[in-house]
Formats: structure tokens, sequence, C-alpha cells
């Protein structure tokens, strides 16, 4: 196996899907499918596969019914399999390595791994890419699939947002192992590095560490979807009002990276995002980390309503 390199860029080239656990599956479906407008791609056992429409892979999504709630594994793909050979042999040299796995529905052999934190990550380099049915066939060849025009139609899976011990150490690994980079971060008056931004290629941010303030391991804070436009963000707080989805927040706009945004509550309890950072990509080889102090952060977001309580003490699973 090829040695790894020192913190590599793009040998992770992206974000693939993300598996989320449903304590309600019936009624969870029912939201990704209807009120989210996520296409069903399969099943296997406990899960049902789930895809945006612009996504060229077999699916974004993995909705897993369990006792509680969650995030499962989280797929990332790497840029070549010599890409994925030195990733393995980095996660391997810091401990954090589980084993290869024949890979999961659409994708081929797969390297299972966890972050310090715990989270479960897999990444793999074959996939499979997706071959619409004639009645889901674009008009256009360069798309992946026909717009549903289903609910808020969202166009892909953007980024997860981890609950963690220690932000920091978690962000190290996503740098030091897999090669990405902190794009921006939180640091509080004590010095403590309270939530890191993280990329692999030019989209400002993939996974996201912010510190759990139940001290708890492996949560989850939420899982973003991408729409078109912001117009579809505020489109999407009329079709959640319609149908009794609850709204925890927004639409408003972060500073931190400047995501037009609207938090949701999907019927297992997880936090949904719906997001449209598009306008926003990092070109900068040398891009130099943005920190934001305590008294930034506590000004609120970039415009819209003073951030609720809850934003900053719900994830799942819920804890005591």
């Amino acid at each position: 196996m090829t040695s790894p390199a020192k913190s590599p860029r793009h040998e992770i080239a992206h974000l693939g899907h993300v598996e989320l656990f449903t304590p309600e599956p019936e009624r969870s479906l029912d939201f990704f499918t209807r009120v989210m407008g996520l296409t069903e791609n399969g099943t296997h056992g406990d899960s049902v596969y789930l895809r945006t429409w612009d996504d060229y892979e077999h699916h974004s999504l993995k909705l897993t019914a369990a006792a509680t709630s969650g995030v499962g594994r989280t797929a990332l793909r790497a840029s070549s399999e010599e890409a994925l050979e030195r990733r393995v042999a980095a996660v391997e040299e810091r401990g954090l390595g589980v084993g290869w796995t024949d890979g999961d529905t659409g994708i081929g052999p797969t390297y299972v791994c966890r972050d310090p934190d715990g989270h479960e990550i897999e990444l793999y380099w074959e996939t499979e890419r997706y071959q619409p049915p004639e009645h889901l066939r674009p008009a256009l060849k360069n798309q992946a699939q026909a717009y549903p025009g289903r609910g808020i139609c969202v166009r892909r899976l953007d980024h997860v947002n981890y609950l963690a011990q220690d932000a920091a150490t978690n962000g190290g690994f996503v740098c030091d192992a897999l090669g990405g980079r902190v794009t921006e971060q939180i640091q509080l008056d004590t010095g403590v590095i309270s939530g890191q931004w993280t990329n692999f290629a030019q989209k400002s941010y993939d996974l996201v560490y912010t510190n759990d303030w139940t001290g708890s391991k492996g949560r989850l804070h939420h899982i973003a979807f991408a729409t078109d436009t912001r117009e579809d963000i505020l489109r999407a707080a009329d079709i959640c009002l319609d149908n009794g989805v609850f709204i925890e927040t927004g639409p408003h706009k972060h500073a931190i990276q400047q995501t037009f945004f609207l938090y949701i509550y999907e019927p297992g309890g997880n936090r949904i995002e719906l997001c449209n950072p598009t306008a926003r990509l990092i070109f900068a080889p040398d891009w130099e980390t943005v920190t934001w102090t305590e008294a930034e952060r506590a000004k609120g977001q970039a415009w819209g309503l003073k951030t609720i309580s809850s934003f900053h003490t719900h994830g799942t699973p819920p804890v005591e």
C-alpha cells in the first residue's frame, strides 16, 4: 500500500452520501420524498436509499429505521483508487481504522473508519452512476435526473454538521488524515476552538464540527441539503408550514460562511438544514482560516432573528 503524504489536498473528492437513523421510518420516508422532494432508489433491510435530483451517484441519503435518531456512516468519495489507498494508510497510522467491506449499495470496496469522536466514515472510489428510468430522464444530458417538481425539490446533499467533544481534534483529523482544510472557525475567549468548518475542494465546507454542550460523543447537529436558488428556501418555509413540519429557525443568513438557511426537524427528530451557499466558493490554494471571536459570534447571524436556544442544545440522538 502506498505510503501517505501529509495532508494532500483533493485526495477526497467530495461528500458522497450520509446515513440517517430514524425511529419513525414511515413518517421520515414520507417527509424526505413528498416534502423534501427526494427520489427513492432502492431498499435493503431496514434502509431506504434516496437521491436528490442532481446527484450523479446512486443515492444521497440512506434512511435507516432504528431505535433512536442520529447519524450513521458518512461516505466520502476519493479522487482515485490510489488516493483512497493513501488516505487509508493515513487513517491507519492514527489508529482510527475499522477495516474494509465489500461496499454498500451503489459503491465498491469501502474502508470504514471513525473520527476521534466516534462518528463512522466510509471511504470509497468505485461508484455506480445513476441511470434514470424513462419517466425521470432529463432533457439535458448533463443533468443526472429530471427535475421532479415535488415539494422543496432540493438539488444536492451539501454538508454534515457533527457535534463533538472537541471540534479542533476532529477538524485536525479531517485535515491531517483526509486532506481537508479548515476554512472558518470559532475561537472562544478561553482559547478553545468551539467550531470548525472543513472542506475538500472548492465548496466552502463539507464537514463541520461544533462542540457538544453535553460532553457526549458521536452525535449529530444537522445534515444539510442545498436548494437551487435562495428563493426556494423561502418557498420551502411555506411548504413546511402547509405540511406541519416544525421550523426551528430561519430563513436567515449566517455570518459564518454567509449561508442563507432554514432549519427544520424531520419526523424522526433529526435537524435538517435547507441552505443556499453555492455562490460562495473558495479558489485560493493558500486560503487562510477565518477565525471568529466569541464577541463576534455573540452578535448573532449576519441578519435575521436572534438564534434561538434550541439551536445550541438540540442534537441527535437525544441525551438525558
